[in-house]
């Protein structure tokens, strides 16, 4: 039988029409596909649920520390996907006791704000925003709101504030979109402010998520602090502005939602669930590597090979998709087993797309696609699933206390 040949993950139907994509791809591969990274370097995309399962809940066979990856001589210091996957000392590469250690200082140091008090300023931080763009009447979801949320809330939380917060937004948003040279420009610029940031709170200490995982018994030094912090920034911030973006969508063209907008706290969970299946923020994260040679959806996958978990796929896997509904959590879209996303992260990003989208639909209760639906386009990345832009209109409001 002649090989198939490689899928580019620069293939356009990765945007275009990924539950498409995902069929042909599985009714042409199976549950893994070969497919190319960027600069063409080989990698296998797990898109059956039960294969991607079995790779999340097995991490003795299917490691996490990318020093493990056999691939290494093959791509350039420019390589667009180094932030990604060069090891670093934080939870991502971690294994075994050393990730248990780095997952609890984490989750530590982000349980020691209140949680009333995050709820609070998620809260005032909408408000803002809202103020913003509330009397013209028209706005861009995305751009004003969604994509800006996240980041400023983790800012307020690591003790920044709100330029240097939009500024790490920013540079965020090129790692994921640009490509060579300024992905790894992006990347550096926020390692150099984290490190900053760093120096300033050792030196004055604060109730911050920084200053508690200094002070964490774990003991950082400052290159650990640096990888583990930004890694949370990455976490916490792309995928929970795609979350309330794509959510956001989901309500303003589905029908189930868009008659009952207004004060519709229900369906705003609702709609936070089933995006996690249908159009999970979190497309395709790199990595796993096998230890040892194994088959993997009748392919033989070599020790060292690459990895990447396509979680959008797998929740749209003919084996679970009738279940994917708003009572169903079994979704993988915050990953599966011990590496899966923090507790506390995780219960961070519910309260930040549950608050964000709840105090908008509050303040601006007439909310309407401004273009249609058919017209809503998707961000140009195989990694994340978000729109690109969601424009609206509603009727103009002044911000309270403005008179």
């Amino acid at each position: 039988m002649p090989a198939v040949a490689p899928v580019p993950l620069s293939d356009p139907r990765f945007v275009s029409d990924p539950p498409g994509f995902y069929a042909w791809m599985r009714a042409e591969h199976g549950p893994v596909v070969p497919v190319l990274a960027a600069g063409g370097v080989p990698a296998w995309l797990v898109i059956g649920y039960r294969e991607l399962h079995h790779v999340l809940s097995n991490p003795a066979v299917f490691a996490r520390s990318s020093r493990r990856w056999n691939g290494w001589g093959g791509v350039p210091p420019d390589w667009p996907l180094n932030p990604v996957l060069v090891p670093l000392p934080n939870l991502l590469s971690a294994e075994g006791e050393e990730h248990r250690r780095r997952t609890k200082a984490v989750n530590d140091a982000l349980d020691g704000a209140d949680p009333h008090e995050v709820q609070a300023v998620t809260t005032r931080i909408c408000d803002r925003l809202i103020d913003g763009f509330c009397t013209a009447g028209r706005a861009d979801l995305r751009a004003e709101y969604a994509a800006r949320l996240p980041m400023l809330v983790l800012g307020w939380m690591y003790g920044l504030d709100g330029p240097r917060a939009e500024e790490l937004a920013a540079q965020m948003t090129a790692v994921f979109d640009a490509t060579g040279a300024e992905a790894l420009r992006a990347h550096e610029k926020i390692a150099a402010g984290v490190h900053a940031l760093i120096a300033e709170r050792r030196a004055r200490p604060g109730p911050d998520v920084v200053s508690r995982l200094i002070a964490d018994p774990i003991g950082h030094g400052d290159e650990d602090l640096v990888a583990e912090l930004v890694a949370v920034l990455g976490g916490g911030d792309q995928p929970t502005g795609e979350w309330i973006g794509n959510a956001l969508r989901l309500m303003l063209t589905d029908e189930r939602f868009s008659a009952s907008l207004s004060g519709a706290r229900s369906s705003v969970r609702d709609a936070l669930s089933e995006v996690l299946w249908e159009d999970s923020p979190s497309q395709i994260v790199a990595g796993r590597f096998p230890v040892h040679d194994v088959v993997l959806g009748h392919h033989h996958v070599r020790a060292g090979d690459l990895l990447l978990m396509g979680y959008a796929a797998a929740n749209q896997d003919p084996v679970v998709r009738g279940h994917g509904d708003s009572t169903n959590h079994a979704h993988l879209s915050f990953a599966h087993g011990e590496h899966s996303c923090p507790y506390m992260a995780r219960t961070l990003a519910e309260t930040i797309a549950v608050t964000g989208i709840e105090v908008l639909l509050d303040r601006l209760p007439d909310l309407e696609l401004a273009i249609a639906p058919d017209q809503v386009r998707w961000r140009p990345s195989p990694w994340v699933r978000g729109v690109a832009s969601l424009p609206v209109t509603f009727t103009p409001t002044s911000p309270p206390g403005a008179f």
